[in-house]
């Protein structure tokens, strides 16, 4: 038996209408789940219908906020209906605004928490107690090096994926006995769509200054890519981490390792 095969799991990733959460998703559908997701709305959800559907993978997606308690277990309750009991759920909505503390309402800090720390919180807890009736579960929470470093702009999210990273360890410690393994995946800086401004060349054909950067920070001298969080994304999810509980799989490039180049 191949243990990374994921064939007949069902893996919920939410947010998954595009982006890493999308390339995460069809990861695990090339692995054999089959993959559900929800976004926040109708016209988000059809746009990645189709994307899947491009890609030959019969993907079903929910209009459902992350933040909605009561919206989130009717969802969960129709996806058993509907598709089967979910083994797989990958926490991957997520927002980031990115504001001087001191110029940060209470109210966009706590936007933020809501979706980046509640959402996964009120996901996982929807999805445990059936996994605790199968026998088995993986939780696979999308933290970031903010994680573990602080920078300037992201106090909010820099709060809300370190509480990430421990709400992590606590599923590890509350239901590893029932066989739910709960892991996070740290991403370093993705080259994507959102980032793409950060890549661009200046008017003199220099690189930006962010982008000389992060490249001189990582190890690897590049941007991560989406494709880059496939494997590790099969990994946690299939029987290949079994053992592997509480654990926070940082795909940097290295930056996390790296005190970097002397001046």
């Amino acid at each position: 038996m191949n243990q990374f095969r994921l064939d007949g799991k069902i893996a919920l990733v939410t947010g998954a209408s595009y982006g890493i959460g999308y390339a995460m998703a069809s990861a695990l559908a090339e692995a054999g789940a089959t993959i559900v997701f929800n976004d926040r709305n109708e016209e988000a959800v059809q746009r990645g219908l189709a994307s899947y559907k491009a890609d030959g993978i019969n993907a079903h997606g929910y209009v459902c906020d992350v933040t909605d308690e009561k919206g989130i277990n009717e969802m969960v309750a129709q996806i058993e209906r509907e598709v089967g009991v979910i083994d797989i759920l990958v926490n991957n909505a997520g927002i980031i605004k990115r504001i001087p503390m001191h110029e940060m309402s209470a109210a966009e800090f706590r936007e933020v928490i809501d979706i980046d720390l509640n959402g996964p919180f009120i996901v996982s807890k929807a999805v445990i107690p059936n996994m605790i009736k199968k026998g088995h579960g993986k939780i696979i929470n999308i933290c970031s090096m903010m994680s573990e470093l602080g920078r300037e702009t992201v106090s909010a999210y820099a709060a809300a994926k370190g509480g990430l990273k421990m709400l992590t360890k606590n599923i590890c410690s509350e239901y590893g006995e029932h066989n739910i393994q709960c892991n996070g995946i740290g991403p370093g800086y993705i080259a994507t769509p959102q980032t793409a401004p950060l890549r661009e060349k200046q008017a003199d054909g220099s690189p930006h200054p962010f982008d000389s950067f992060i490249i001189a920070k990582t190890p690897a001298a590049r941007w991560g890519t989406p494709e880059d969080l496939k494997g590790p994304a099969v990994f946690l999810a299939s029987e290949a981490s079994n053992f592997v509980n509480g654990h926070i799989l940082y795909v940097d490039g290295g930056i996390l390792a790296y005190i970097g180049k002397q001046p």
